[in-house]
């Protein structure tokens, strides 16, 4: 897993999130268990697929299930997070919940996570950069940026098309540089527009038992088809980091696969969403810690992959060895995810820093 090519997804963390009410029956504190409960599966795989990176050559089957999962799960964080950023208008409170539940969690392990790859992989030339995002943080900065501009998007005709030609000029723009990712920023964009244009009503028609059954086919021969092209498709574009021309293809290849990629990505989120559990579970609370366990899980697989763990020990590789990492990379995001982490770690990634701002003219002011 490198720096470049590794793409990583990020759940929100609740204060970031609108009160969840809208596509389904409510339930504590007026939440929607369904998105929850999205939330932590998607959080799942995504652990579990940076989990099959090292491990999965040779294996083919591996491999496809690889392709098919990072079609949808940073697709399905996006639209969740455009969905739930309808609302943003630039108002006082909810710059402040932009600054202490994306900007600071950003700053924090931007910092941290430089510090971890150069002191445990004994890596002296590791900078630290606030806009050059390492490892996990790129996707907070993109969202930093997605959510200031959603103004924009509200007030542009169409604004999903709009988004899809930025993204695929952006593919075949090799100039735009490294600095905030904005290569990633731009082409999982039209995702995010996509969660801005959606509606209660489009949420409600994938939780249909119709939707239910039509996701076995669609994720039935998309995992055909990963398998027949595993061998021969570049990684890299699925994490969306370069264009067209920085991968050696022709420049025309980038628009194509920004259409292919937006096409399955949305299909598979959709077939995702169907199978999501409505109700509440045991790992709905577990949706209210994704962030923790986004932003934790990068420490013990970058710990095994600096001590050469996947090498020593090769039987790892064997399916036998597949399934012993996914199942311990699943327990180990279940348990970051918990509510003794998320408070300990509500400093980092819920903080109130009510003393970094003015107190809003509309708030009431304290008691005489």
């Amino acid at each position: 897993m490198t720096t470049k090519t590794a793409v990583r997804a990020s759940p929100l963390p609740a204060r970031t999130t609108e009160r969840m009410t809208e596509a389904g029956a409510a339930g504590p504190a007026g939440r929607d268990p369904f998105f929850d409960n999205a939330k932590y599966v998607a959080i799942v795989l995504v652990a579990i697929a940076h989990a099959w990176e090292p491990v999965m050559d040779g294996n083919s089957v591996t491999r496809a299930l690889y392709l098919v999962v990072y079609t949808f799960h940073m697709p399905a964080f996006i639209v969740i997070s455009g969905y739930f950023s309808r609302g943003y208008t630039g108002k006082p409170h909810q710059v402040r919940r932009l600054v202490t539940g994306i900007a600071v969690p950003y700053v924090v392990f931007e910092i941290f996570y430089s510090l971890f790859h150069r002191y445990a992989d004994d890596a002296p030339e590791q900078q630290i950069s606030l806009l050059d995002p390492y490892y996990l943080t790129w996707f907070l900065a993109a969202l930093f940026i997605w959510r200031l501009t959603t103004p924009i998007w509200r007030q542009i005709r169409h604004p999903l098309p709009v988004s899809i030609v930025i993204a695929a000029l952006a593919s075949v723009t090799p100039d735009i540089g490294d600095d905030l990712n904005l290569q990633r920023v731009l082409q999982f964009l039209p995702f995010f527009v996509l969660g801005l244009v959606l509606r209660p009503e489009h949420f409600r028609l994938v939780r249909r038992r119709e939707a239910r059954l039509l996701a076995v086919p669609v994720f039935a021969g998309t995992l055909a088809l990963a398998y027949w092209i595993a061998p021969h498709v570049t990684l890299e574009w699925f994490y969306r980091n370069s264009s067209a021309q920085e991968l050696d293809m022709p420049w025309w290849t980038g628009m194509v696969m920004t259409l292919t990629l937006f096409g399955f990505g949305a299909l598979l989120t959709g077939a995702f969403l169907a199978w999501v559990p409505r109700r509440r579970t045991w790992f709905t609370a577990l949706g209210l810690g994704t962030i923790c366990g986004y932003l934790l899980h990068g420490v013990p697989l970058q710990a095994t992959e600096y001590a050469g763990v996947f090498e020593t020990y090769a039987w790892l590789s064997d399916p036998s060895g597949e399934i012993l990492v996914t199942v311990v990379t699943a327990v180990m995001v279940t348990l970051f995810c918990t509510p003794p982490v998320r408070r300990a770690l509500r400093w980092a990634t819920e903080p109130e820093m009510r003393w970094a701002f003015r107190r809003d003219a509309s708030e009431p002011g304290p008691p005489r």
